[in-house]
């Protein structure tokens, strides 16, 4: 991939960041993407510069430029916008080797680099429909999946078998809608049922029309993946991995209409503080909280599930996770009623199957939701045992608190292909923006099985050269 970071002034046109591009990108550069301040990214000219290459604009906080060391650092520049070299910063950010140094053309500074070892597609700069079911295959043991591995339970298989029996007539929603709204303590026309939560961001890239989304990342990649699809353009806001990957409420530009966050994030593991999350939540924006996980943590104590004062709040929930139910394609989201309306809009008439409604309504009871906080809390101590297993050269990425984790591992990619080798299928992590191929993110399982495979990526770091280190930059 190569990274062009910008510097421009107010008021820069788009045809002066192409002619600064032009002067000094490789002439078979691809893909590209463009990086710059977060405030210059909000430019007309920069927008309509990436728009008409076909290119995706992200842009960066002072603060996490400031992190990147740069060769030609200006006090002028730290003085003016906060960091030494806006350019240098934005090309390096991602991590990756500097082809062409800072140079100054005109209104514009540009900057090249290039970060190897990346998988492409037409959404952007890397594959954003990638998924750990891809990982997949036969005889491997799956820790690239993040769902429940022993569910649906009993009580759950009989209520889908159920369910199949009264399949013969036309799905009713109206049971689960009931349910769903009693179980969250809200009215019924705040919630949306949906063949998953992957629906829910296609409904809102069809829905709206964002003048600046925003999209948090290391995250869930279909909302990113959906609003590209959409046309829509997208600026990425990449959470440092010094400060653990924690949202900072301050990073999110003021003028973003649409900000799309997870919590707890995939694929971090990272549980931001409600109020952390709550704070981007204002009238004439629209603030959507991917809560796929959110059953995962005892308790819930970040969810905003319950929260109708906050306004333009979309709240995405999924039962994939906790009960098993990935290939039933069911969720649900809840915000104010209008929103709602506008997006069951532009659904197609009976968009969640009977057997997919049955479920919603079995796992919205007090003892569904009570099994599901008993599994959350398994999962915690089963989390603990897989970390406390992990060999002394992985680290474990932020604080996780989901069923899964986050790891950087030296030599990552040949890691992963060996642990294949091997029996076991972890994610790889470069598909996901602000993540490198060292990163790979590992589901929690059964201590036992945790424990095999940290003995199984022991034995094969102690088999890689001395030498291996993770990458660079992140």
């Amino acid at each position: 991939m190569i990274t062009v970071g910008l510097g421009a002034s107010t008021g820069v046109a788009a045809a002066e960041v192409l002619a600064a591009v032009d002067a000094v990108l490789p002439a078979d550069a691809a893909p590209v993407v463009l990086a710059t301040l977060d405030a210059r990214a909000a430019e007309p000219g920069m927008r309509e510069a990436a728009e008409h290459r076909g290119w995706p604009l992200t842009g960066h906080p002072a603060a996490a430029l400031a992190a990147v060391p740069v060769p030609a650092p200006s006090a002028r520049v730290a003085g003016a916008v906060g960091t030494p070299s806006v350019a240098e910063a934005a090309a390096l950010l991602g991590g990756g080797r500097l082809l062409v140094g800072k140079t100054v053309h005109g209104r514009v500074t540009v900057a090249v680099a290039h970060r190897p070892d990346e998988q492409h597609d037409g959404d952007g700069d890397v594959d954003l429909r990638h998924h750990g079911d891809r990982e997949l295959g036969p005889g491997l043991v799956d820790l690239a999946v993040n769902v429940r591995p022993d569910a649906p339970p009993p009580w759950l298989r009989a209520v889908l078998h159920a369910a199949l029996d009264a399949s013969t007539g036309y799905p009713d929603p109206a049971p689960a809608r009931a349910a769903v709204a009693a179980a969250h303590g809200r009215p019924e026309t705040d919630v949306l049922l949906a063949a998953g939560a992957a629906e829910v961001f296609t409904l809102l890239a069809r829905a709206l029309r964002p003048r600046r989304a925003v999209l948090v990342h290391p995250s869930f990649t279909e909302p990113e993946a959906a609003l590209r699809a959409a046309g829509h353009p997208v600026q990425r806001l990449l959470l440092a991995a010094a400060g653990g990957y924690r949202l900072d409420p301050a990073a999110v530009p003021e003028d973003a209409d649409l900000v799309v966050l997870g919590n707890p994030t995939n694929p971090t593991s990272v549980l931001h503080p409600a109020g952390a999350v709550a704070a981007l939540a204002r009238p004439g924006r629209v603030l959507v909280v991917d809560e796929a996980f959110a059953d995962t943590v005892p308790g819930e104590p970040a969810s905003l599930a319950a929260r109708s004062d906050l306004p333009g709040l979309l709240v995405v929930r999924s039962l994939t996770k906790t009960w098993g139910l990935a290939g039933l394609r069911v969720g649900y989201a809840l915000g104010p009623a209008d929103l709602v309306a506008a997006l069951a809009a532009q659904q197609p008439h009976w968009p969640v199957s009977t057997p997919a409604l049955a479920a919603l309504v079995a796992c919205s009871t007090g003892d569904a939701r009570a099994e599901a906080d008993a599994v959350a809390r398994r999962t915690a101590e089963h989390r603990a045992a897989l970390v406390a297993a992990l060999p002394r050269r992985v680290q474990v990425v932020g604080d996780p608190a989901s069923s899964f984790v986050l790891l950087r591992v030296p030599g990552g990619p040949a890691v992963r292909e060996r642990l294949r080798q091997r029996g076991w299928a972890v994610r790889r992590g470069d598909t996901f923006p602000g993540l490198s191929g060292d990163h790979l993110r590992v589901a929690v399982r059964d201590p036992a099985t945790s424990r095999a495979f940290a003995a199984a990526l022991a034995e094969i770091l102690d088999r890689m050269p001395d030498h291996a280190a993770p990458e660079e930059g992140t």
